[in-house]
This record gives C-alpha cells, sequence and structure tokens, in this order.
C-alpha cells in the first residue's frame, strides 16, 4: 500500500530526524527519502527545508496559524544538496518520461513539478517511502496534509467500484464522478451523545443531498435523509451536499448498519460489504448494581449496532448475559467503553472458549418417538432419522425424504425446529453442534393424538439420541495468527508458538531483519499472547489473528474441558 512517513515529536527532547531515519532504513526500509529537513535541533526547530522546491518555511511557536517562507539556512546549505540529490536520484527511476529527463539535463533541469510528479509516480508504485516529520500537534500539520494531497493514490487513481444490481445480480459499474447516479457504503455506526445515531459513509459516485431520500440496496428499504454532516474530530460542520470521494455522516437513519450499501432509488447498486467473522471469544457480564443494570442493557444495545462483532445473548440455563468478541482487547475496550461514555460499572467473567460440537459417523439411523397418554387427548410423534457428517463449515442441512405420509407435511417444518433446538445443546459438554446432515426418512403418526409439538419433541429426542451414536467431538476454534518480529527474536517466537500447539504453517522475509510467521493456534491457548509477545522481542514484534477453522480437541484437552463444565 502506499504511504509516506511522519516522524513525530522531534522537537522535544531525544527528538532526532536523522537517527530516526536511520532506524527506518535498518529496520523497514532502504528506499525511504526525505522530503523536509528540519530547521534546528530538539526544542530550537522552528520550521522545515522543503527539498522540492528549495525553499524554506519557519514558524515562531508550533501553535502558529501560518508558515512564513524564508531562506535555507547556510549551516544547512551542504546537508540539503546531499539529500535533495538522493531524493530526486531515487524517486525518477520510476518515472520513464522524467528519467530520460533526467539523464538528458541532470538535476538542475528538473522543474519542482518534474520532480513532484517522479515521487507521486515513485510513492504511488509502493517501494519508496516519501519522510518527513515535526511536531503532529502544530503548524507543521499544513504541510504533511499538502504531502497527503500531492503524493498518496486519491479517488481517480483507484478508478470505478463495481457492484452488483440487488435484483438481477448483474455487474454495475460506478465511476468515481459526480455526474454518475449516487452510490456509498456505510462503513461504521456511531452513537453521539449530542445529535443520536451517526451513519458515517463514503461517496464513491454521484451527489447526496440533504432532504432527498436514498435507497438502502441492501435491505431494500427507502430512508430520508434529513442532516449531512462533515466530521473533524469531535466536531460536526452542517453540509447541504456531499459528492465523489467525500466522506461524511448522515445524522438519524434508522434500518442503517455497518456494511449496507445506500444508493440512488433509481438506479440500485449493491458494493461490496464489509465480511464479520463470528466472534470467538465471550465472557460473562452482570451490572455491579441494581441501578447499572437498566443503563447497561442500553448501553450494550449502542454498542452491538455500531460494532457487528460484539455479540450479546442471555445463556438459558444460568440466566448470565454473555457478551462476545474478537478477542480479549476487544472485549476490555467495550467494558472500557460502556464504564466512560455510559457511566456503567460492571463485573466481569473470564474470556471463553466457543467451543463447538459436531459427529464423525455417516449414516447412523435412530428413531425418536414421543408417546404421553393422559386422561385426555394423548400426544404422539414417531420420526427416523439418518444423521451424517456434512462438510466442515457447511453448517446444518435438513432433508425431507418422507414418502406415501407416513409423516405428514404439516409436521416436517416441527420436526426440524426441534432437531435445530436439540442442536444447540450438545451431548459431549454442552457447546452447540455443527455440520451436520438429518434426513428424515420413515416415521409414523396417530389420528388423533399427534400435534406439532409431539413431533417437535420427537425431532429432538432423536437428534440427542443419534449423536450420541455418531461419534461426537469436541470442535475447538483455530486461529491464524500472524506475528511480525525481528529476526533475533523469531526462535523464541516459533518455540512459544509450538507450546501453545501451534503449527507454523509458513515464514517470510518481510524487509531485511524482519520476519513474518504464520501459524495456526488453538484459541484457548492464546489468551494474553499479546502482552507476553511484546514482553519477550522487547517490545518490538507485533502479532494479529482471525479465525480461520474448527478442530478435533485432543483427547486429554477434551477431557479437561468436559471436566471444567461439568462443574
Amino acid at each position: 500500500m502506499p504511504r509516506i512517513c511522519f516522524i513525530n515529536k522531534i522537537n522535544q527532547t531525544g527528538g532526532d530526524f536523522y537517527k530516526s531515519l536511520d532506524t527506518i532504513h535498518a529496520r523497514l526500509s532502504k528506499h525511504a527519502f526525505p522530503i523536509h529537513l528540519p530547521i534546528g535541533f530538539e526544542q530550537s526547530i522552528n520550521g522545515i527545508v522543503d527539498l522540492v522546491n528549495m525553499k524554506a518555511y519557519t514558524y515562531k511557536d508550533f501553535t502558529d496559524h501560518e508558515l512564513v517562507e524564508a531562506e535555507i539556512p547556510e549551516d544547512m546549505t551542504e546537508k540539503v544538496k546531499r539529500y535533495r540529490s538522493l531524493l530526486v536520484e531515487n524517486a525518477v527511476a520510476e518515472d520513464e518520461a522524467i528519467l530520460e529527463k533526467y539523464f538528458e539535463v541532470g538535476e538542475e533541469g528538473l522543474s519542482p513539478e518534474d520532480i513532484k510528479q517522479a515521487i507521486r509516480s515513485a510513492v504511488l508504485s509502493g517501494k519508496f517511502f516519501a519522510v518527513t516529520g515535526g511536531d503532529g500537534r502544530g503548524v507543521i500539520v499544513e504541510k504533511v496534509l499538502d504531502a497527503v494531497n500531492e503524493l498518496l493514490p486519491s479517488p481517480l487513481d483507484r478508478g470505478s467500484t463495481w457492484g452488483t444490481h440487488p435484483k438481477t445480480g448483474d455487474e454495475v459499474e460506478r465511476k468515481p464522478d459526480e455526474k454518475q447516479p449516487f452510490a456509498g457504503l456505510a462503513f461504521k455506526i456511531a452513537t453521539d451523545p449530542f445529535v443520536g445515531k451517526l451513519a458515517y459513509f463514503r461517496v464513491y459516485s454521484g451527489k447526496l443531498q440533504a432532504g432527498s431520500y436514498v435507497m438502502n440496496s441492501s435491505t431494500g428499504a427507502k430512508e430520508r435523509v434529513g442532516r449531512i454532516v462533515r466530521m473533524q474530530a469531535d466536531k460536526r460542520e452542517d453540509v447541504t451536499e456531499v459528492s465523489a470521494g467525500d466522506i461524511a455522516a448522515i445524522v438519524g437513519l434508522k434500518g442503517t448498519t455497518t456494511g449496507n450499501t445506500l444508493a440512488d432509488p433509481n438506479n440500485p447498486i449493491v458494493l461490496e460489504s464489509i465480511t464479520f467473522p463470528e466472534p470467538p471469544v465471550s465472557i460473562a457480564i452482570e451490572p455491579k448494581t441494581k441501578a447499572d443494570q437498566e443503563k447497561m442493557s442500553i448501553a450494550m444495545q449502542r454498542l452491538a449496532e455500531e460494532d457487528p462483532t460484539f455479540r450479546i445473548h442471555v445463556n438459558d440455563e444460568t440466566g448470565q448475559t454473555i457478551v462476545s468478541g474478537m478477542g480479549e482487547l476487544h472485549l476490555e475496550i467495550i467494558v472500557d467503553r460502556m464504564k466512560r461514555e455510559f457511566n456503567v460499572e460492571a463485573n466481569v467473567g473470564e474470556p471463553q472458549v466457543a467451543y463447538r460440537e459436531s459427529i464423525r459417523k455417516s449414516g447412523v439411523e435412530v428413531q425418536g418417538k414421543f408417546v404421553r397418554q393422559s386422561g385426555g387427548r394423548g400426544q404422539y410423534g414417531d420420526v427416523w432419522l439418518r444423521l451424517s457428517q456434512n462438510e466442515q463449515g457447511a453448517g446444518f442441512e435438513f432433508i425431507n425424504s418422507i414418502k406415501g405420509g407416513n409423516v405428514p407435511g404439516e409436521y416436517i417444518k416441527p420436526v426440524q425446529q426441534g432437531i435445530e433446538e436439540a442442536m444447540s445443546n450438545g451431548v459431549i459438554a454442552g457447546y452447540p453442534v455443527v455440520d451436520l446432515k438429518a434426513e428424515l426418512y420413515d416415521g409414523s403418526y396417530h389420528d388423533v393424538d399427534s400435534s406439532e409439538m409431539a413431533f417437535k419433541i420427537a425431532g429432538s429426542m432423536a437428534l440427542q439420541e443419534g449423536v450420541k451414536k455418531a461419534g461426537p467431538v469436541l470442535l475447538e476454534p483455530i486461529m491464524k495468527v500472524v506475528v511480525v518480529t525481528p529476526e533475533a527474536f523469531m526462535g523464541d517466537v516459533i518455540g512459544d508458538l509450538n507450546s501453545k500447539r501451534g503449527r507454523i504453517e509458513s515464514m517470510e522475509d518481510l524487509t531485511a531483519g524482519i520476519k513474518e510467521i504464520t501459524a495456526f493456534v488453538p484459541l484457548g491457548e492464546m489468551f494474553g499472547y499479546t502482552t507476553n509477545l511484546r514482553s519477550s522481542t522487547q517490545g518490538r514484534a507485533s502479532s494479529s489473528m482471525e479465525l480461520d477453522h474448527y478442530a478435533d480437541v485432543p483427547n486429554n484437552v477434551a477431557e479437561a474441558i468436559i471436566a471444567k463444565n461439568a462443574k
């Protein structure tokens, strides 16, 4: 991805632009070259030299509102020449036209526009990184924003966006042009304490005006656009119109969630949405006081609206509120936000792994018969199921093979419902059963006593009995873990992953001295990993993980899980 580097806080004690540049070369890439050099050192820094325009820009205090153009300091002349030559020499290599001109007329013959164009081409290639520095709180940000604008890709560089027509499924093109029909993607839902629900969206084509109507192509619902606001940190600026390339927020959309497409009602399009994996980590949460109870419910509902990877449910057996997320840190932040933003104090249980259960045998036939006789009308339901293992990740599949009316048509759906309900509570340790095929192939009924409820219970009984016979197994979530580490710590990182039942998939060189290790590790072994990794690598390694698949739990680990659940 094209990028530029900004070295922050070089005007504070210990801030050294050139030393930081050396570490970029040593640890990240040799192809990083300054486009600005600081004037002064540490607290005495008062501006920069622009190596493209060969001008100095100074300020008296970093909180000034404008930079003042000045002459390049004499004591920097040699250094400026050296760094400018390095910059130009390496930038022109990525632009053939300017490279030819460079060979003909040399560095002195290139205009600032030529050099800027060469640097932009080089940055867009992803192999060249422009470097600048300063105090991120101050007026120098003006120059950083100029660099972003001049060197980094714009929506026009990205070209057309493609989506699908919600009814026909045909591919639809949208160019980044205001004359095209409106299309935008809601990428974040946030709750603002002053205006309520905000839907942040990015405009890919066309224009959107306040007071108009849009179609939520993902749901088919039509919504009115009341207020459009341009967000600048925590400040809101009301605008009447936004167009292609803009990012803004709409106040008060009711049915729009993260990943929904907003489009012109007469020209609907569904853009590629955001894929949200199932959250693998769960904790129990409860309010500390009675007063927190109602506030906690409202807070969690708002947070769940904002974050599709955060889920809430109540455990029917224990009555506990269970919240699920993508990792320990994710859930810690949720609890912290409840305290800060909603003033809710909560007690939190230990993180729990979302285990699953499945079967390993196929073609297992089992009967589920529910018969109850009482004084009045009785209950009668009788089904025969054939259970088989489904492909991994395929989920539950119900097959109706009844012929001759052994089970009347109105009872087929209740049988399926009974099976699905029974699957929510497995036979090994009470975890949901997944990846299973259930074929209803025979049964019997009673003209008077049969009912939907009786067949629902019969389906549930058959499923539970069948799973016991079909080689039930416990499954655990396996995470794809990517660790980026300096080569010096690679042995320690691999040894640690192996000790956690991890399987190393690949090792690659990112840059000189930096390795990327990809491994598959059970989630149950990964709690606290980020903290341990930082402490064992002097804070220089980083990791990311995502759910990849579910796999059988080894017997010794399964026994410990079953024993823990039995308690």
